[in-house]
Parts: C-alpha cells; sequence; structure tokens
C-alpha cells in the first residue's frame, strides 16, 4: 500500500494534518475517518490495515487542536469549525477521486462530527459508518454550566478521558497513555460546550438522515452511552440501515480484543451499500 502524509489550509487558517493509504489498484472506495477527542488519525491502522488489502482507499485527519494540525489543544471556537474542516478535506478528496465513492468514518467525537456532517452533506456521500458516537444529552444542570463556563472562562479544563476506559486490551491504553500525539489535558470548557451543541443538533434533526447507515458500539461503553447509538438508529430515515452493540466492549471497538469480528462486520454491510 502507498502512504502519503502532507497539511493543507484549514478553517482559520489552521495548518491542517492529513494522511492517505491507497490500494494497489484504483480503490472501489474511499473510506475518509474522523477521529475522536484529543486523538489523532494514526491511531486507526487496524482500520487501514483491513480495509486497504480489501481494495478500500483510506483517507484521515487531524482536528483543529488535535495531533500534528495546529491550534489550541481541547479547544474549538465553535462546533462548526469541525465540521468545515471535512468539507475542505473532501472537496481535495474529491478533486483527486471525482468517480469512487466516498463513506465517512466516525469514531467517538468524531461520530457525532460525522453525524453533524450528514445533516449538511450527505448527498455528497455514499454511506456512513459511526462507532461510539456521545449522543446523550448531560443533565439540564451540566449542560448550563457548561454555557456558562464557556463564555466566562472558555479555556478553563473541565474533563479528562479516563484510558482505561477506551478498551479492555492492556497494550492499547498503554500506547494510549505514551503517545505524545494524544494530549492527557483537560478538555476546555468552550469545548465541552460546542460538543453539547452538536449533540443538540443531532437530537432535533436526526430524522433528516437518510443515507445508508452503519453503527457500531461497544455494550459496556463508558465514555459514550451505547443509547444514543440505538436513538441514532431508530430515529434516521436511512431505508439502508445496521447497528451492532457488542455485549461487553469498551468504547474503542476497532482497539478491542473482537475488533476483527467489529471489522468484518462493517465490511459485509459496506459491500451491501455499495451494491
Amino acid at each position: 500500500m502507498k502512504h502519503t502524509e502532507k497539511f493543507f489550509p484549514g478553517v482559520r487558517n489552521t495548518n491542517t494534518y492529513y494522511q492517505y493509504w491507497l490500494p494497489e489498484e484504483k480503490p472501489k472506495a474511499i473510506l475518509l475517518i474522523v477521529h475522536g477527542l484529543v486523538e489523532h488519525s494514526g491511531r486507526y491502522m487496524n482500520v487501514v490495515n483491513y480495509f486497504v488489502p480489501r481494495g478500500y482507499a483510506v483517507y484521515s485527519f487531524d482536528h483543529i487542536g488535535h495531533g500534528k494540525s495546529g491550534g489550541k489543544r481541547a479547544y474549538i471556537e465553535q462546533f462548526k469549525d469541525f465540521t468545515d474542516t471535512i468539507k475542505v478535506y473532501f472537496d481535495l478528496i474529491r478533486g483527486w477521486n471525482p468517480d469512487t465513492p466516498v463513506i465517512i468514518f466516525g469514531h467517538s467525537m468524531g461520530g457525532l462530527i460525522s453525524t453533524n456532517y450528514l445533516l449538511d452533506y450527505q448527498s455528497e456521500l455514499s454511506a456512513a459508518v459511526i462507532s461510539g458516537p456521545p449522543l446523550v444529552l448531560p443533565n439540564a444542570i451540566s449542560v448550563l454550566s457548561g454555557e456558562i463556563l464557556s463564555k466566562l472562562m472558555p479555556w478553563i479544563g473541565l474533563l479528562r478521558i479516563n484510558p482505561d476506559d477506551i478498551s479492555r486490551e492492556k497494550s492499547v491504553v498503554q500506547a494510549y497513555i505514551d503517545d505524545p500525539l494524544v494530549n492527557n489535558d483537560r478538555i476546555s470548557a468552550r469545548l465541552l460546550n460546542e460538543i453539547v451543541k452538536g449533540m443538540k443538533r443531532v437530537s432535533s434533526e436526526v430524522s433528516q438522515i437518510t443515507l445508508p447507515l452503519m453503527i457500531v458500539h461497544g455494550g459496556a461503553d463508558k465514555l459514550a452511552a451505547p443509547a444514543g447509538s440505538q436513538m441514532l438508529f431508530d430515529k434516521a430515515s436511512s431505508q439502508k440501515k445496521a447497528i451492532k452493540i457488542y455485549d461487553g466492549l469498551y468504547h474503542e471497538v476497532l482497539n478491542e480484543p473482537e475488533r476483527e469480528q467489529v471489522l468484518e462486520d462493517i465490511a459485509v454491510k459496506l459491500d451491501e451499500f455499495l451494491n
């Protein structure tokens, strides 16, 4: 497979890192990976190593404020900066591959971002894979507190992800802890508030989604409630849709011991969507 990495000018003049992997032959489809909170695009080699030999190209990038991209860590001005960045990158990908189907593949916060992206641009895509999205709204007190702090002290750190919650596989957790591109600082009030705004939008507009949709979620996910994925499945208007909630699996189902089964389930469904 061929690997390329470069930068493109993203929103707010941010130097945005991207990379892609190509199969030996013309790809049958493109997976556009949208990574999760405080991580980066380089953590998806399980997806790359599974799908590229099966004829897919895999494109990914680092969100503003994440990984190798510019921007203040664990902070965002507005949620739309995430989806606007995808649009810039998608247009580049479409220019390079004018006739190849593109499937958006979002995990965790990336699943939330991807779902918001569908509300604006699903007509340009062929399908979507959403993994472990945070779609269950916090309680009203938490939401109000987040709104106030976002206005008064937007930079203040409020929440830190517990690495032990991402996977039952100890080597995955240790790699996450040791990864210099994973940001273990507390997540800012502004970013958390913007995430809540993204959740609210999905909750109110989810029925507008009609694209073929595959949803996967760990049944023992402590970071994003599986009920959010069930809501997405139940309320999306897609004629072709499927959901797999895996009993006992943690948040990163693509990094769990059972990941080969998860990847196979996704591949089978994508073949159905594309044919």
